[in-house]
């Protein structure tokens, strides 16, 4: 059931290999990561979440039978760092208060993802996190506005003063002009 690269019974492991863990602790992980993540993408891009899944779970499982190392892969490691790497591309692409803070919050909680894209510890398969990573960016780039962005609420404060463009200050009116007249009037009568 695992992911074998370029076996063609190893094909099937594309789309079972995500299900399929060597432990609890593997499985505990993974399932943590992906209920975060996978909150966060379905309340951010509430559109486009299902595709963003089902196209990182393909295309990373693509990835690793094409060009992984032989091994048995297993795990939904590869969905988790396509998830992770989504949210990120996706908020450096849109530039909206609500992918950025999802964003923040997903790279508190997950940002040492970005470096177990690389061969770290032997028995891991780095190749479904680089494929998965691989697989988000190329999701994103895709799927990024796809999703409107929320609409900004604007404050009374942060609305173009017209009375201050034209020379009124809103606090005080015209009460300045009206003292600057009867400074001058003064001014005259003195003279």
């Amino acid at each position: 059931m695992g992911l074998v690269p370029l076996e063609l019974g190893g094909m099937l492991g594309i789309l079972t290999a995500p299900l399929i863990h060597g432990s609890f602790e593997h499985i505990f992980n993974n399932t943590f990561a992906i209920l975060i993540l996978a909150s966060f993408l379905y309340y951010g891009y509430p559109k486009s979440w299902w595709k963003v899944i089902g196209f990182i779970w393909v295309l990373s499982g693509i990835g690793v039978w094409l060009f992984a190392r032989l091994a048995n892969h297993i795990g939904a490691s590869g969905l988790t760092h396509g998830l992770f790497f989504f949210l990120f591309v996706a908020s450096i692409f849109r530039r909206d208060k609500s992918s950025v803070g999802i964003m923040m919050i997903a790279f508190l909680l997950y940002g040492g993802m970005t470096m177990t894209i690389f061969p770290r510890e032997e028995g891991i398969s780095f190749e479904y996190h680089f494929f998965g990573a691989v697989a988000g960016i190329i999701a994103a780039v895709i799927w990024r506005d796809s999703d409107p962005k929320p609409v900004e609420k604007t404050y009374d404060w942060e609305q173009p003063d017209e009375d201050f463009d034209q020379g009124i200050d809103s606090d005080i009116g015209e009460q300045w002009k009206i003292s600057e007249e009867s400074k001058l009037n003064n001014q005259s009568r003195l003279d």
